[in-house]
């Protein structure tokens, strides 16, 4: 490796004072500077607020987006501590906005009994990144205000008036020298609340978008805590039982939560520490898992429901069409890395599995109906799982029986490297044809598929091997379904849908994402998959090169066309109605080049919403699905979800 010709002495050692830490590496501490990394800054402040609220001092926050994205976060808590900080010398309101890893929850004798901004990275991380931050604080009769710029300290804090409330308003600007946008999305910040609300019973929690000349409003507020959020969570499904579960503990480490069974094949199981989303679960979820399979097996073999024959259920039986919320809070939790994403203390595997235990087991047996209804689902989900094991053996011995264990439709790449390996997933064969006469063929796969596809949505593990549509994308992945699903076994980096830009293909989309949400989900999560855009338009003139366009909309393409200086009366303009009206070429530079195409990766930033979605569009109940074509028609511009 060639040398780097450099001095390295103590000169070369940076010490980064204050907050420049944070403005030189962003990324360390709020995970991006993309739209992510922006929302994350709220978050930060409005975490603080719920911390007085789970500490019994606060009511009410207000969120509100002001012109220019500026955000203000507004709450009836205590207040920031104004007196001096005996160690920095500084206010501690100062201390808190301008000292990493400064505030009142930490260490046994803190401020907050539990906190969810224990392991975030605080206010003074939102200073640093913003152009401009104000606070204001009542309490103590007092109003005190101070002002920074770009985590420097500009007003020190002063006395600006007196008052008998108690609370804390922030103002912030994100700083557009570091962030990619500044453009908050209103739907992001208001599922987060909503989720906030149903945790924290109460709480009322208003957000205002002023960016617009009409504002938009939502407020939430929710006196039924988590059984309110399971209500929700399954509004558009049909339930087993009415009224959602609850049990509670409290004590030193309370926990809540509430199950309600539907007649879906999924499972949704949403798992949160002191109002922080785990959504890679960790030793709560461990634990309610391990005591929602001995519960039900108990009764089970108690009740005679499951004779001395029979084998014991298993998880995955058990949990089929489960909808669960469990909420605990923890003095001092500790988290798998700085995105808070896993709990790790294992304390509480056992505080969970002996209430669920207890607690659950006393419910079943006073709600004989509920737990009949509930175990025959388990058991008709047992025998499924046997069918799919059949149905899977019989697969792989198919697989193993022919010269080759790809899908005959299947057009391979030649790299076996999956990183730079890309297969393009296209409806039908005209398509496909093209894309396999214009790809590369180097890193590029093509697997056409035809005919109706499966609704996995409505149909059981069992179903889906052997399915001629589902099982060619299954072989071509080449890592599994469901549980058995292995993402360091796929064969391609990217997983490209590519459909007519039309009702029909976006059909066809929704349905592979249903199918890759719900048996392949960590594809999604990984960020393997990717939506294909095809353009909508060729705009063509003899001596002109010909000009793509990918909206509706043609206004921009005009404007193009105009300082080209072009007479939009003497172009033609072609509409593509499917990609099989492009020819290899067209469909080459316009879809598949990696250098001028265009992409869209499916994220998982919200699997509540996103599961939402899925169900609703997919799932059995027509009226909500109608309703929400209806309202939403007038403002689709792409059906990708």
């Amino acid at each position: 490796m060639e040398k780097f010709e450099h001095e390295y002495n103590a000169d070369q050692i940076q010490v980064l004072e204050g907050l420049e830490a944070v403005r030189k590496r962003p990324g360390m501490y709020i995970g991006s500077v993309s739209v992510r990394g922006l929302h994350h800054l709220v978050y930060e402040i409005v975490d603080n607020a719920v911390d007085e609220a789970l500490a019994g001092y606060c009511k009410n926050i207000k969120v509100t987006i002001e012109p220019g994205n500026i955000i203000c976060v507004e709450d009836d808590g205590r207040g920031i501590p104004v007196d001096k900080h005996a160690k920095t010398g500084l206010s501690a309101a100062e201390t808190v906005y301008t000292v990493l890893h400064a505030g009142g929850k930490f260490g046994g004798d803190s401020g907050y009994k539990v906190s969810g901004g224990l392991h975030g990275v605080g206010a003074s991380v939102v200073n640093a990144l913003s152009e401009w931050t104000e606070v204001t604080i009542q309490r103590d009769g007092g109003i005190y205000e101070m002002k920074f710029e770009r985590g420097k300290t500009i007003k020190t804090l002063e006395k600006i008036g007196t008052s008998d409330k108690t609370g804390t308003k922030v103002r912030f600007l994100a700083d557009s020298t570091i962030f990619e946008t500044l453009e908050y999305e209103y739907d992001v910040l208001e599922n987060r609340f909503r989720e906030m609300a149903f945790l924290t019973k109460g709480l009322n929690i208003e957000l205002e978008d002023l960016r617009n000349e009409v504002p938009r409003t939502a407020k939430f507020c929710f006196e039924g805590g988590l059984v309110s959020f399971v209500e929700y969570l399954n509004k558009n499904k049909e339930k087993l039982h009415p009224t959602p579960i609850y049990i509670e503990k409290e004590g030193e480490y309370p926990v809540e939560i509430s199950i309600q069974y539907t007649t879906s094949y999924s499972e949704n199981i949403y798992t949160f520490v002191n109002n922080i989303n785990t959504i890679e679960g960790g030793t709560h979820l461990e634990g309610f898992k391990r005591a929602l399979t001995k519960v039900f097996n108990d009764y089970a073999r108690e009740k005679g429901i499951l004779k001395e024959k029979d084998a014991n259920l298993v998880g995955d039986d058990i949990r089929e069409g489960i909808t669960a919320v469990i909420s605990v809070k923890v003095k001092e939790p500790q988290f798998e890395g700085q995105t808070k994403t896993k709990l790790g203390n294992s304390e509480v595997t056992g505080i969970v599995q002996s209430m669920v235990n207890e607690h659950l087991g006393n419910f079943l047996e006073e709600n004989p109906n509920i737990a009949k209804a509930i175990l025959e689902k388990c058991i008709s989900a047992a025998r499924a799982r046997e069918a799919a094991r059949k149905a899977r053996e019989l697969v792989r011995k198919k697989n193993s029986l022919e010269t080759a264990t790809l899908p005959g439709k299947l057009a391979d790449c030649s790299s076996k490297i999956a990183d730079e390996c890309e297969v393009y997933i296209v409806e039908g064969d005209s398509a496909g044809g093209s894309a396999k006469q214009g790809r590369d063929r180097k890193f590029q796969a093509i697997l056409p598929l035809w005919g109706k596809m499966l609704n996995v949505e409505k149909a059981r593990a069992d179903k889906i091997y052997g399915n001629d549509k589902l099982n060619p994308v299954i072989l071509a992945i080449g890592a599994g379904i469901g549980n058995e699903f292995d993402i360091t076994k796929i064969r391609y980096g990217k997983v490209i849908i590519m459909a007519d830009a039309d009702v029909d293909g976006a059909h066809i989309r929704t349905l592979l994402l249903t199918f890759f949400f719900r048996y392949m989900r960590p594809l999604i999560e990984n960020g393997n998959v990717y939506l294909a855009q095809p353009p909508l338009y060729k705009f063509s003139k003899k001596g002109m090169e010909d000009l793509y366009w990918y909206e509706d909309d043609m206004t921009g393409a005009f404007k193009i066309l105009e300082e080209r200086g072009v007479d939009r009366d003497q172009v033609g303009i072609q509409r593509y109605k499917g990609l099989g009206e492009m020819n290899p070429e067209q469909l080459w530079e316009t879809t598949m080049n990696p250098e001028t195409r265009i992409l869209v990766k499916v994220t998982m930033d919200d699997a509540i919403s996103a599961d939402e979605t899925f169900t609703l569009l997919m799932g059995d109940e027509v009226n909500p699905r109608r309703e929400f074509i209806e309202k939403n028609a007038k403002y689709v511009k792409n059906l990708d979800i």
